[in-house]
């Protein structure tokens, strides 16, 4: 749905990239590597963002690296767009419906990253976690936000890199 409001493929990774988790950052070389398109292509998308001033530019050396600008006034409301494109917002309604215990729910792997490779890795730690349940809702969140889902459930909490989306000690 959202392809056909931005109709440009490198905006929409780039988007996706950047506004899944705001904590990624990334340069032009690096962009072009990932996404398998040309550096032209990807400039000229880094250009337009940076200008609307959706993108931040910090020179590091000799290099230039991306971020998305967590001042910027739409900057909510285009992460909370890109979330719900990826189907995270009922993802992690889904999770915390009837999972149990929960205490933390954590993007890992490449989604965290902001790779849209079409999986989403989930960790879910707590006590007593309702496996029956979780067996049942993976083909059902698949089917709804139509992305294939890998759950991991532990009942250790998860301090490493990833996308927090709840967290029970903090109330995230």
């Amino acid at each position: 749905m959202l392809e056909s409001l931005i109709t440009s493929k490198t905006r929409l990774r780039l988007l996706v990239k950047f506004f899944v988790n705001d904590q990624n950052r990334s340069h032009l070389r690096g962009l072009a590597d990932e996404f398998g398109e040309s550096t032209n292509a990807i400039r000229k998308e880094l250009n337009n963002l940076t200008q609307a001033g959706i993108l931040l530019k910090e020179s590091n050396k000799n290099k230039i690296a991306y971020k998305a600008n967590t001042h910027h006034p739409f900057f909510i409301n285009i992460q909370e767009i890109i979330r719900k494109y990826l189907g995270l917002d009922r993802l992690l309604e889904q999770i915390l419906d009837r999972m149990g215990e929960v205490g933390q729910v954590v993007l890992i792997g490449d989604i965290a990253k902001g790779i849209d490779t079409g999986t989403i890795d989930v960790l879910v730690t707590g006590d007593q976690l309702n496996q029956d349940y979780i067996k049942g809702l993976k083909s059902r969140i698949e089917e709804l936000i139509e992305r294939k889902v890998v759950f991991t459930l532990s009942n250790d909490r998860y301090e490493e890199e990833g996308l927090v989306l709840f967290d029970s000690t903090v109330g995230v």
